[in-house]
């Protein structure tokens, strides 16, 4: 396995810059001949500016206009950002030691910097806010869920945490509000095939072998709503949200099942009702048992009047 290579410039405001491997043989005379062909985003007058600031490095240093294109080799740079609504909510900080960080992420906050989500990012503001520049997710939480995401403090130690979600040792428990049925037989399990295509944003169930199993039970219900436990013994894209919409009682406040809707990123008016409520495991450094728990509370149970009047006429 090919070893990583460090970069050469800090995190900045908690942002890891990014790595271009250069090609093994090309035409190109310089580094920036070829940054100009391969990023036509930028134009060659921004290139030349980032140049000009030393912001583009190799693995000895700032590069210039003039460095010889080296084949084979890397550069580094922090990307010009996009523009960001803020997410207005704050990351509540369930459990920090040398080790783990442990958070309640807010609804409408993604996990780490993808597409259109870079500074407005869990890892981004707790790697700025907790002054950790190492700090990585061991797992991920869909934007729009809230509840417990785990992070690991130290290079290191990432991988034996993210082996723990992979290999499904951590036993995660959620918790979902939806409409109420008193037909729905539960407790349940579910099982099904999900696929997620890229490009497309809605999971689907399609026929073959299982690869989505979720436990399913009823909690308490009142005034028409249910609140559901749901244990997932698989982690698919959209898993939970695809199970309840199986069982005729879609999350409340889902605005892809069963159908989409359209939202632009400035709306934070409709949470969808999913919290990832616990997280359990025995740790894989120490061999202790570990248990943590959200503080968070899903507004759809917790005030009925409040969502009722905030979503009259929504799921």
């Amino acid at each position: 396995m090919r070893r990583k290579l460090k970069a050469p410039i800090p995190p900045r405001n908690g942002l890891d810059p990014a790595r271009m491997r250069l090609p093994a043989e090309g035409p190109w005379a310089t580094v920036r001949d070829h940054l100009v062909e391969r990023i036509p985003r930028l134009t060659p007058e921004r290139i030349d500016e980032m140049f000009a600031e030393d912001r583009i490095f190799g693995a000895d240093g700032p590069l210039t206009r003039e460095t010889p294109f080296q084949a084979g080799g890397a550069v580094w740079f922090h990307r010009d950002l996009p523009e960001e609504t803020p997410v207005p909510f704050e990351i509540g900080v369930v459990h920090h030691d040398e080790t783990l960080v442990v958070v309640d992420k807010p609804h409408f906050l993604a996990t780490i910097p993808r597409g259109r989500h870079i500074m407005e990012t869990a890892l981004v503001r707790l790697r700025r806010d907790l002054e950790l520049p190492e700090l990585s997710p061991a797992h991920r939480l869909d934007r729009v869920t809230a509840g417990l995401l785990m992070f690991v403090v130290r290079r290191e130690d990432r991988g034996a945490y993210q082996t723990l979600f992979r290999d499904r040792k951590v036993r995660k428990e959620y918790e979902a509000i939806a409409r109420y049925d008193p037909g729905l037989e539960l407790p349940a399990t579910v099982l099904s095939r999900i696929v997620k295509e890229r490009g497309i944003v809605t999971a689907q169930e399609v026929p073959g072998e299982p690869n989505a199993e979720t436990r399913v039970e009823l909690v308490g219900h009142a005034e028409g709503r249910g609140r559901y436990r749901l244990r997932p013994a698989t982690g698919r894209t959209h898993q939970l949200r695809v199970h309840m919409n199986r069982l005729g009682v879609p999350i409340l406040g889902d605005r892809f099942y069963p159908e989409v809707v359209e939202t632009p990123l400035h709306d934070f008016s409709r949470p969808l009702q999913l919290l990832a409520k616990t997280l359990e495991f025995t740790d894989p450094l120490t061999g202790r048992h570990r248990r943590f728990e959200s503080a968070l509370r899903l507004r759809a149970w917790t005030d009925f009047a409040e969502w009722d009047r905030d979503h009259s006429g929504l799921r």
